[in-house]
């Protein structure tokens, strides 16, 4: 059996970590291969090394049976390896085409852009991946969907024999991930090799052949995906079995309403919105994309203008007008998309924590360095933030323990209410299960939580009652024990009652 990649007794260490030791890794030509871990278990430091992002301190890699010291990501671009990141690397105002070909434009004798040649060509690699995108369209106009094919299109022009895919799915609808895998395949067929990173067991089983597990910076397993089983490769991850996927909440009193909303609309596309959520209560908001959900998250906590209906806080008619109101008033928001909106990634774990609690560790103005030190301590041990030194930048962090320092910044100010809107999107099994623990503890404590999600069957686990949204309405509500897939669906596409 032709290896494209192989990798062997790769180590790499940072100060204070040993991010890689040992491991051995290899990908077959024309295989789709998994690679899996829990945050942190090293999966993005072997990937760095992969594409001449980092150096390995020791190992040797061969990569189409030639021995290859990866200097950058150029010189693993000119050997064949392309890497899509889930942050995708485009050009939001250029077009389709120039983003395939950028940096490679076909030019005239007069040296200017060869404007006809460039489209026909980025025209002729979308048709040969069975894309059907306008090689003139601009890029900002696509959906999620369409620029990875965009960046998988771009891949195939740099003549890629390795494609290493990054969480691809985690913005994904059902129907666009169903379309992706056809992409793979297809891309298979012609003789590439994938190499697929994802924390979503079942998609690493529908699409791999084989599945490399990394722990704590070793690799602990290569299995065959039709030899093998979901509670295998978890233990393997996580080093024990989990046991219940989502824990059991017990002992748990809901009282009265904390957060009432009443007949809330506005320009965003939310209409005639009414809930509440009472102490001790976790309230799931569950829809397709584009139902409205994340959107009400906005309106209440002060993003989004609300231009009509009333927001009552004990029993108590509130104005937020924008997020110091919320904050004011005791609502917390911890947003999908912890890094450009939820963190400063740049700041430390304790700037992060703090930034929104200034008054609990600052006396005339400046800031008490031991309070805050003791505080952000706490908060970091409380969720098991795993960071060499609270000073560490956040952006180092793996995204499990990134999302933990987001909760611990909004925990830390002590709120009634919290909005958590995906919170366990992009992160392991193991982390998902702590954020479920924290979630019970929190309830318990007579928080009240609004929980919004894509996956299903968390929503159905977590949530004492379940929400449904339809274009921008609320379309069903239910009682967990009354909740069910085929309810809960059936309300989200608008069918129900039909």
């Amino acid at each position: 059996m032709e290896y494209i990649l192989q990798m062997k007794g790769i180590t790499k260490k940072f100060p204070g970590v040993i991010a890689l030791n040992q491991v051995d890794f290899a990908v077959r030509q024309n295989e789709i291969h998994a690679l899996v871990g829990e945050n942190g278990a090293g999966k993005s430091t072997l990937v760095k090394i992969i594409n001449g992002v980092h150096k390995m301190d020791a190992g040797k890699i061969l990569f189409n049976q030639s021995h290859q010291n990866i200097r950058n990501p150029q010189h693993a671009q000119s050997l064949g390896i392309s890497t899509i990141y889930q942050e995708l690397h485009l050009i939001p105002e250029l077009s389709v085409g120039e983003n395939i070909l950028l940096g490679r434009e076909p030019k005239r004798k007069s040296g200017l852009i060869d404007w006809q040649t460039l489209h026909r060509r980025s025209q002729t690699i979308l048709h040969e991946i069975e894309a059907e995108i306008d090689s003139h369209a601009i890029v900002r106009q696509l959906s999620i969907a369409q620029k990875q094919i965009v960046m998988i299109a771009r891949a195939i022009s740099q003549q890629a024999l390795l494609l290493i895919m990054d969480e691809p799915t985690a913005t994904l609808t059902s129907i666009e991930i169903e379309s992706l895998f056809r992409l793979i395949r297809n891309l298979q067929s012609k003789g590439k090799s994938v190499i697929f990173i994802s924390h979503k067991l079942d998609e690493v089983f529908e699409i791999s052949e084989r599945i490399t597990v990394l722990r704590d910076g070793k690799s602990v397993g290569v299995l065959d995906a039709q030899a093998t089983n979901k509670e295998a490769i978890i233990k393997l991850m996580v080093g024990r079995t989990l046991g219940e996927e989502f824990p059991l909440r017990n002992d748990t009193t809901i009282g009265e309403a904390i957060i009432s909303i009443k007949s809330v609309s506005n320009e965003k596309g939310i209409r005639d919105i009414s809930f509440q959520v009472r102490r001790g209560e976790v309230v799931g908001l569950f829809g397709l994309v584009g139902a409205g959900r994340t959107e009400v998250a906005r309106a209440i906590f002060g993003i989004d203008k609300i231009t009509n209906g009333e927001v009552f806080m004990n029993d108590q008619k509130v104005a937020i007008r924008n997020p110091k109101d919320a904050i004011a008033h005791g609502i917390a928001f911890a947003t999908e998309d912890r890094k450009s909106q939820g963190l400063i990634l740049g700041m430390s774990v304790k700037e992060n924590i703090t930034l929104p609690n200034m008054p609990a560790i600052t006396m005339f103005s400046l800031i008490k360095h031991r309070a805050e030190n003791q505080l952000v301590r706490a908060y970091a041990k409380k969720l098991n933030i795993k960071t060499p030194t609270i000073d560490q930048e956040t952006m180092k962090l793996s995204g499990g323990n990134q999302q933990k320092v987001v909760l611990a910044r909004w925990l830390c100010a002590k709120p009634k209410v919290l909005i958590l809107d995906e919170p366990t999107q992009g992160i392991d099994v193991g982390a998902k299960r702590e954020i479920y623990l924290l979630i019970n503890e929190l309830v318990k404590q007579g928080l009240a939580i609004l929980m919004i999600s894509s996956e299903l069957p968390e929503i159905l686990a977590m949530s004492d009652r379940v929400l449904v949204m339809h274009r921008g309405r609320i379309s069903g509500e239910f009682l967990q024990r009354d909740a069910s897939p085929e309810k809960v669906l059936a309300c989200a596409t608008g069918f129900a009652g039909q």
